[in-house]
């Protein structure tokens, strides 16, 4: 192992998909209670752009960015004891994915069953996890009612249909194109409004003015208020993205005006970050997907060296479904 080179991206400054840097590092050796993990696919999500472009704060730069990936243990450090070279794993949630191996602390690993593919867990495990995050614990949905999911179309917002109509419920996509609209309704989107005009009061049409008990709402600043339109009274408004910006200067008043609404903005590391509750929500997760429940597209597939035309790919809109880079 000594001999190789470890192909990663690099930032070193923030800023747009340019400052995705392709270098050759040493091949890491994993400390006390890690593993060496040689990578087969790695997930790109927009988390990734939010830290290259500095919205989020890498911790110190240079910073290999990246989140998610799978692929299997070339080695385990000391004090591993229930993991072994060789087996097939995931992880989502922990800095440092973009890279064709990577050291990673044991205990943020889930082993994959055999009819999950690495190509499927990289494109999966985070969205996933916070599908289930969303739709279980944020908000436990309930056969029959009622809920709105932007980005329909999307990584999460496939599976949130997928998993939503399992679950029983209603599931009102809203897409920016009709083709995306077309993909929501394959997902199980029993409605999918395209665009944003007037969406309360096209949600309003089509609940009969009841409104909704929740929204999941990517999008972010360009959507927010209009989110909170949406709701009826003493309904939940989820901020779990910012496709189009950051939403700032919220006045909490706002909440009370529209029916003592609540707001969270939850984060998948706060719901995973315990290890068993990572092991549970991996075991739902991967029950949804050997049940066919979920079934994961990868639209887009780019070579790890590509990182940079990936970024731009997803931050233009263009994408649908996952996207994955290929070590």
């Amino acid at each position: 192992m000594s001999d190789e080179t470890n192909t990663v991206i690099r930032v070193h400054e923030t800023g747009g998909p340019d400052v995705l840097k392709v270098e050759n590092l040493p091949v890491p050796t994993p400390g006390a209670g890690e593993v060496l993990l040689r990578q087969e696919a790695i997930g790109v999500n927009f988390i990734d752009t939010y830290f290259r472009s500095g919205l989020y704060k890498f911790p110190s730069l240079p910073a290999i960015p990246g989140m998610e990936g799978a692929g299997v243990i070339e080695a385990v450090g000391p004090d591993v004891t229930d993991l072994k070279p060789g087996m097939r794993v995931a992880y989502a949630g922990v800095r440092g994915g973009y890279a064709q191996y990577r050291t990673i602390a044991a205990d943020r690993l889930v082993v994959l069953p055999e009819n999950v593919s690495c190509e499927t867990a990289a494109a999966v495990t985070l969205r996933g996890l916070s599908a289930h995050m969303l739709l279980r614990q944020v908000y436990p949905v309930r056969k029959g009612e009622t809920i709105l999911v932007y980005a329909a179309a999307g990584g999460v917002g496939q599976l949130l249909c997928q998993w939503g109509k399992h679950l029983g419920a209603r599931v009102i996509g809203v897409t920016s194109t009709q083709e995306k609209a077309d993909l929501a309704r394959a997902c199980g989107a029993a409605e999918v409004l395209v665009g944003t005009d007037n969406l309360p009061q096209r949600v309003r049409e089509l609940t009969d003015g009841a409104m909704l008990p929740v929204v999941y709402d990517s999008i972010g600043r360009d959507t927010f208020e209009a989110s909170l339109s949406c709701l009826a009274p003493r309904g939940l408004m989820v901020s779990y993205g910012n496709a189009s910006g950051p939403v700032t200067g919220v006045d909490v008043g706002t909440l009370g005006a529209h029916g003592s609404l609540y707001l969270t903005r939850p984060s998948l590391m706060t719901y995973i970050a315990d290890k068993s509750e990572l092991q549970a929500s991996a075991a739902a997760l991967f029950s949804m997907l050997e049940q066919g429940v979920l079934r994961p597209s990868i639209g887009q597939r780019f070579a790890l060296a590509e990182a940079a035309e990936a970024h731009r790919a997803l931050e233009s809109r263009k994408t649908a479904g996952s996207t994955i880079l290929l070590p």
